[in-house]
Order: structure tokens, then sequence, then C-alpha cells
């Protein structure tokens, strides 16, 4: 089995993948790319089929900006984990962060895992599922349009437990079986008890950043969120 590649180089320093914010606005869409068993789907940690967009995602605050806005959303600490993270698992824990502060998600479809945020202090991360190279996971920044709790696919029929919907075409963060060897429709699956958890955290509008491979550390400050 291949672990995480991000926790397992990292020893529980390295952060996941930050990009710059997306301008527009997101509605809901009609439709839910729901997790699906596929056979032949491509291995987590394959993803190099997935297509970059044309200007790098990444953008961390100017060294020189001189007000909070400017300053953007400064990474403070990430959570200390031992040994890799394996399909299925997840850590939380909020002691080091304060009750309550701006809330962050990022992907790193690279590192196949899921960060959580908050006030900039790193409270969970999770070994994610994502799309396959015909259904790609799409890269960007993407503010939480739509939360339902017992969602089902109106495409799929299938259950999409915690939903948290991030694009019109029906992309979105749920609650899945992790398990080694599956993939998506496009959608970020995390296991369900850690998606209970993400989804009592987050509002609307909360941003959602996915990479594939970039990343900032602590002390960083990420433009725009």
């Amino acid at each position: 089995m291949k672990w995480p590649k991000a926790r397992q180089v990292a020893g529980g320093g390295m952060l996941v993948g930050i990009g710059a914010l997306v301008g527009a606005m997101l509605t809901s869409a009609p439709g839910d790319a729901a997790i699906q068993p596929l056979t032949k789907a491509a291995l987590p940690g394959t993803q190099a089929q997935v297509s970059a967009p044309a200007a790098p995602v990444l953008a961390k605050a100017d060294s020189a900006i001189t007000t909070p806005e400017q300053a953007g959303y400064a990474i403070k600490s990430v959570m200390t984990i031992d040994g890799p993270l394996g399909h299925g698992n997840y850590y939380w824990d909020e002691s080091n962060a304060p009750a309550t502060g701006p809330m962050l998600i990022t992907v790193d479809l690279a590192a196949q895992t899921l960060s959580v945020f908050r006030d900039g202090h790193e409270i969970g991360v999770a070994v994610i599922l994502y799309g396959t190279p015909e259904k790609p996971t799409p890269l960007g920044a993407f503010p939480i349009t739509q939360k339902d709790a017992d969602h089902v696919s109106n495409l799929y029929d299938a259950p999409m437990p915690y939903m948290m919907r991030l694009t019109n075409d029906g992309v979105a963060i749920h609650g899945s079986d992790v398990e080694w060897g599956y993939g998506t429709r496009g959608c970020i699956g995390v296991p369900t008890a850690f998606a209970k958890l993400l989804f009592e955290q987050v509002k609307l509008g909360d941003v959602v950043i996915i990479t594939n491979g970039q990343r900032i550390n602590v002390g960083d400050a990420v433009a725009g969120v």
C-alpha cells in the first residue's frame, strides 16, 4: 500500500496545498457527482492527468502588505501526526485552535489529503478519495454553496452524507467509505465521521482550495481568502 506522501514525507509537519480565491461565487447545481466504486479507477496518487488551470492556483500574500485585508489568511500551525495516514483514517484535534475564527479547507490531490483550518490552525486532516482521469476533481478555490446532511445524488441515486457543494455541476465534499483503489465522479470523499465534524464547523461561503501538489508553509499567508 502506498501511503499519502505529504504526511509520510513530512512526519506531521508538511502542509497540504493552498491556492488563490476564485472571484465568482458559485450557485447550487441540478446534479450531483456521487462516489462510485470503480473497479478500474486510477489508484490514489496517479492523478497526473488532472489538467492544471491556466494560471497557478497558489498565491501567497505579498511581503510588502500593510493591512489585514492584504495579509490574507495566515497559516499559524499544523497538527503533528505520528506516522503515515492510511485510507479511512483521519485526525481531529481542536486543542491548539481558538473556539471561533475564519475557516479554510485545503485539498491536495497529490498528497491525497484534506486539511481543515480554524483561525489559521489546522484542526483536522483526512485521507481522501477523488476523481479519476475520466472525471477529474477540479482545481481552484470554491466557496461552499450548499449543505445537506442527508443528501442523495439525483444523478446516481447514491447517498452523499454531510454533503458540502462546491461546483455547479455537482462536485462536493461528502462522507464516504474511503478505501484504496476507489475513485469518484469528481467529488472529494472523506470518512463519514470526519465529514460530520467538518459539516458542523463550516458555513456557506467558506472557501475550499484544491491543488495538485502546491504547498505553503506555516507563517505564510494566502491572499484573497
